[in-house]
């Protein structure tokens, strides 16, 4: 244990499971101890780490189930004793008019109020240079590519149409929304605490911050010392785990990303449908075996679980490792939901590959590689997973896991934009490797 108060010092919230991940490895990558868990826990026993995440499957849900989910688990963070409380959503802010990145915002800022130093105040900071996705003048970009005109417009369940997040956000809450301009940024520390004091004055509750690399995350980062709540993608918590140091609450750890080596059979899942995730299906199925899920077959009734299973077993037999995957281009995504309807065929897709998780369990299963964050939500539920220790980096975003529960399991969960092409079988490695 490397917290010298004993107790844990941050305090995550994650929509998504992968998200949650994704945030956990920026903590280990800065020597913190971390634990993630999935939902709420039942009990407040302590729980041994530097810093706890909490990983909900909010970020499509209505607004009024994501503010009391994210509030339950800010209500269980403050039990294990954190000083501090990260809001974590997606680096391409996946939320519409009528998402929950605002109104939870709002209603965790609400909660804290009593806590809160020199004002109810907060950034939001999406930005994850490492993986292409940076805000200037509260744009945000994806590459070279506005958000607008990446493909994140034709995202079926969060698309994205508008690439200022100040706008995007102001259209989610009453507060009022300013930005932190890269102009302060680039000037440091001091002068973004300026900033943030500038914007308090004139009414601020929330501001985007403009962040085009590390170097800017780890000015943000360490200018958010003060700030009881953060909002933002995971990159900007590259800075939190030296405010912790500074403050002498956290001690040097050289093995915050070891993990055990779990044996057993391998298995890869893929439900998303992002560029990312398409071309990573394309490249598996060159040279590996691969069942696709038909959502409109499984529909019918047919019995696609079952097949995908039987399917599965020609090569488990041999521990080869087998992809399924739901993963389909935008205009096939289009057409199953113009027949099932968007929430129907996403729940539809996320519940037969749960099912084909515990399928592949029962047949000795014990690495899992799974893309897409509702995916990798409903798998993990599926699996019963109750909580992860976070290991090294697989690819930016991405870490290797472990569960902690009684039955071990080794789990890599990617969000559906990130990790390279041969992202599947790079991960298996990594999982196979054990101890890093």
């Amino acid at each position: 244990m490397t917290t010298l108060s004993g107790r844990a010092l941050l305090g995550c919230i994650a929509d998504d499971f992968t998200g949650a991940t994704d945030l956990a490895n920026m903590l280990v990558r800065g020597g913190m101890r971390t634990v993630q868990t999935i939902g709420v826990p039942a009990s407040n026993d302590a729980v041994e780490a530097d810093a706890l995440v909490v990983a909900l499957k909010s970020r499509t849900i209505p607004a009024a189930d994501a503010i009391a989910q994210s509030l339950a688990a800010l209500d269980w963070l403050r039990e294990q004793g954190c000083r501090q409380f990260f809001f974590k959503y997606c680096s391409t802010f996946d939320s519409t008019d009528a998402g929950n990145i605002g109104p939870v915002t709002d209603a965790l800022l609400d909660a804290l109020s009593s806590e809160t130093r020199a004002g109810a105040f907060t950034i939001a900071c999406p930005a994850f240079p490492e993986n292409g996705r940076t805000i200037y003048r509260g744009y945000l970009f994806v590459g070279d590519t506005l958000l607008n005109e990446s493909g994140m417009e034709n995202h079926p369940l969060t698309p994205m149409r508008d690439a200022n997040l100040v706008r995007v956000l102001q259209r989610q809450t009453g507060s009022k929304v300013g930005l932190v301009r890269y102009d302060a940024v680039a000037k440091g520390v001091s002068t973004v605490r300026e900033s943030f004091d500038a914007l308090r004055g004139d009414g601020v509750r929330m501001a985007i911050a403009d962040a085009v690399s590390d170097a800017d995350l780890y000015v943000l980062g360490e200018a958010c010392a003060d700030l009881t709540l953060i909002t933002g993608g995971s990159g900007v918590a590259l800075g939190l785990p030296g405010n912790f140091r500074r403050a002498g609450l956290l001690g040097e750890s050289n093995n915050a990303a070891q993990l055990p080596h779990i044996e057993g059979l391998s298995a890869v899942l893929a439900g998303s449908a992002s560029k990312a995730t398409n071309t990573q299906v394309a490249a598996w199925r060159e040279t590996r075996p691969a069942f696709r899920i038909d959502p409109l077959a499984a529909a019918r009734g047919e019995p696609v679980v079952e097949q995908a299973l039987a399917f599965a077993q020609q090569y488990l037999d041999r521990s080869e490792a087998v992809l399924i995957y739901a993963t389909a281009t935008p205009d096939e995504v289009k057409t199953v939901q113009r027949e099932l309807g968007v929430k129907e065929a996403g729940h539809l897709v996320e519940s037969t590959l749960a099912s084909v998780a515990r399928g592949l369990r029962e047949r000795g299963v014990r690495k899992f590689v799974v893309a897409g964050g509702e995916t990798s939500g409903a798998v993990v539920q599926a699996l019963d997973v109750r909580s992860l220790r976070i290991g090294a980096q697989i690819d930016p975003g991405v870490p290797a896991t472990a569960t902690t529960d009684a039955e071990p399991l080794a789990l890599a969960l990617k969000s559906g934009n990130f990790g390279t092409i041969d992202f599947f079988e790079k991960a298996l490695r990594h999982l196979d490797g054990g101890v890093q």
